[in-house]
C-alpha cells in the first residue's frame, strides 16, 4: 500500500533522527500492526507473541530499518526491493487450501518452531509440500507467502513517531479516543487554523492530545497555546506523549487552565503560598512551599496571559456543545483570526453554523467532511483497498471580523 511522504516539522528539523534513550518508538509487525514501545536504556522490550529484545540495541539506530529477533537479539534485514511480477496462465480455480492440501501439520511446525528453524524454512516446507502451489497465479502465490511470513516471522520495522504516524497508529487503534480524526482531517484543521511557528493560539482538545500534539508540532519550538479542559491538574495528554518532544519545550509553549479558572470573576483558593520565617519547621516544609508559590504564579500568568486576548486561532474537538464553547472563548480572538471545530457528528455543527450565519462578527461559516481513498499501489495490480473508513468527522471554519460601532469600539 502506498503511503504519504512525511514531511520534517520545523521543530524536528534540525534533531538528530535516531533513536535515544526515553523515546516512544512506533513498530510495524509483520501482520501489517502498528504497535508503541518505550525504549529505556538497559531495559527489556517485549513485543507481544515476537518476542523480546535488549532496548540498548535500537538507540542510535536510524528510523526505517527492518530488524529480525534471533534469541533476543536484533538482527538487521536488508532492504527488500519491489519486484516486477509477471501473470501467468495458472488459475485459483477449486483451489482448497486447507488441510488436504497441506500434510504438514500443526504439531509439526510447532516442533520445528521449537527446535529452532528459520521462519523462512518452515514457509519453504509448506509450499514444498502443497499439493496446489503450482496451480496458483503469481499474484496468489505472492500473497500466500506473505500470509505466511505475518504469521511465522520474528521481524519488525521502525516508525518514525511523525504526526501522521502517530494520528494513523490511534486511527487503528482507537479510533474512539481520538474523535475520529483521521490524518487527513488533522491536516484541513492545522491548515484552517493557519498554525504557524511564533503563534499564539487557544485550544480545547478531548482528542487524547491528538490536536495539542499537532499545533505544537506545527509551531516549531515558538509561541504560545493555551488548552482549556475540564480537569484540575493539568490534563494528560496520551498523544503528545508518542511524539518525543523535548520536556523544556512542552513547559514553555503549553499552558493550561480549566472551565473555572479560565472566568474572569474566579478567585482561586490556594493554600498558603507564604509563611513567616519562623513558623517554617523543615526543607521539606520550605520546599513544599516554594512548589505551591511556583503552581500559583504559572496560573495568575496563564489567565493574565488568556485575558490580555489577541489570540491567532482557536481549534476545538470537544465531547462538549460546541455553541457554548465558541461563545465563551471568542472575545479573547484577535481579528481574523479562525475558528475551527471538529466533530465526528455533523448535526453539532450545523446548529453552528446556522447559529453563527445570523450572528454579527463572524465570516463564512463553512462545514465540510473529509473524503479520502487509499489505494494498493503495485505492478499491475493498482486498485482501491477493500475496507476503508467511513469518515474523518466534519470541520467547521470560520473567520472572526471586528463589526465597527460609530462609538469607535468593535465587537
Amino acid at each position: 500500500m502506498s503511503t504519504p511522504s512525511t514531511s520534517t516539522s520545523p521543530f524536528t528539523a534540525d534533531v538528530d533522527k535516531t533513536i535515544r534513550s526515553g523515546c516512544n518508538v512506533l513498530v510495524r509487525q509483520p501482520n501489517g500492526d502498528v504497535r508503541s514501545i518505550k525504549i529505556d536504556r538497559d531495559s527489556i522490550v517485549n513485543v507481544g507473541r515476537l518476542g523480546s529484545f535488549h532496548a540498548s540495541e535500537l538507540i542510535g539506530q536510524p528510523y526505517g530499518f527492518s530488524y529480525e529477533m534471533v534469541n533476543k537479539q536484533l538482527k538487521i534485514l536488508p532492504v527488500r526491493t519491489l519486484e516486477e511480477v509477471e501473470d501467468t496462465e495458472a488459475t485459483n480455480e477449486l483451489i482448497n487450501d486447507g488441510e488436504f492440501v497441506q500434510p504438514l501439520t500443526l504439531e509439526e511446525i510447532q516442533t520445528l518452531k521449537q527446535s529452532g528453524v528459520h521462519a523462512s524454512e518452515i514457509i519453504r516446507k509448506q509450499i514444498e509440500q502443497h499439493a496446489n502451489y503450482s496451480l496458483k497465479t503469481e499474484y496468489s502465490k505472492d500473497k500466500y507467502k506473505k500470509r505466511k511470513e505475518a504469521k511465522y516471522s520474528k521481524s519488525f520495522t521502525t516508525i518514525e513517531p511523525t504526526i501522521y504516524n502517530v494520528c494513523d497508529y490511534w486511527f487503528n487503534k482507537d479510533q474512539n479516543r481520538i474523535r475520529d480524526i483521521r490524518p487527513d482531517t488533522l491536516s484541513q484543521i492545522l491548515t484552517m487554523a493557519n498554525i504557524q511557528p511564533g503563534g499564539r493560539y487557544l485550544a480545547v482538545d478531548d482528542a487524547s492530545g491528538l490536536v495539542v500534539a499537532a499545533i505544537l508540532e506545527r509551531m516549531g519550538g515558538s509561541g504560545t497555546l493555551i488548552t482549556i479542559c475540564d480537569t484540575d491538574s493539568p490534563p494528560a495528554y496520551p498523544v503528545v506523549s508518542n511524539m518525543n518532544f523535548p520536556p523544556d519545550m512542552v513547559q514553555s509553549l503549553l499552558k493550561s487552565l480549566n472551565w473555572a479558572t479560565s472566568e474572569q470573576d474566579y478567585i482561586p483558593v490556594h493554600a498558603p503560598v507564604e509563611v513567616p520565617a519562623d513558623e517554617i519547621r523543615s526543607d521539606r516544609q520550605k520546599a513544599r512551599l516554594r512548589k505551591r508559590k511556583v503552581a500559583f504564579d504559572l496560573l495568575e500568568n496563564t489567565r493574565e496571559e488568556l485575558f490580555s486576548g489577541e489570540f491567532e486561532a482557536l481549534v476545538v474537538s470537544s465531547q462538549y456543545e460546541p455553541s457554548g464553547i465558541v461563545d465563551r472563548l471568542v472575545p479573547y480572538l484577535a481579528g481574523s483570526a479562525s475558528i475551527v471545530v471538529h466533530s465526528p457528528y455533523s448535526q453539532p455543527l450545523v446548529d453552528l453554523q446556522n447559529t453563527l450565519r445570523n450572528t454579527p462578527g463572524y465570516l463564512g461559516p463553512s462545514l465540510t467532511e473529509g473524503w479520502l481513498r487509499k489505494y494498493q499501489v503495485l505492478p499491475g495490480r493498482t486498485h482501491p483497498t477493500m475496507n476503508s473508513s467511513g469518515s474523518g468527522g466534519y470541520i467547521l471554519h470560520v473567520i472572526k471580523v471586528c463589526v465597527s460601532f460609530p462609538s469607535g469600539c468593535c465587537l
